[in-house]
């Protein structure tokens, strides 16, 4: 039976997260982001403790936040270089990239 991977945006005025936990498992991940506009965030920052590694997390909190960005209307700027370099892998996620980028 898998450990079920949790994962809940946590938002303020002009910055937030998107943090994640795994039951059973200590610490937690995190994709900080800083809001640029009124439909423009940056993703700033991905943080996995060792504890998670390995366990696809990193790629689940960018998905998370992908997903979140077309629910939601606004666009990514990736000044993470993980977050900018899963970009480069989905060419399927350019609806979301901020434009000029």
């Amino acid at each position: 039976m898998g450990q079920e991977k949790r994962i809940e945006k946590q938002a303020g005025e002009t910055e937030g997260r998107y943090a994640a936990r795994i039951d059973g498992v200590e610490g937690e991940a995190e994709l900080t982001f800083t809001v640029r506009g009124p439909s423009v965030i940056s993703a700033d920052h991905t943080g996995v403790p060792d504890t998670m590694r390995g366990t696809g997390m990193a790629l689940a909190l960018v998905e998370a936040m992908i997903a979140d960005a077309r629910s939601s209307g606004f666009k990514i700027i990736p000044l993470c270089p993980y977050v900018a370099a899963q970009f480069k892998k989905h060419p399927d996620w350019q609806d979301v990239l901020a434009a000029g980028l």
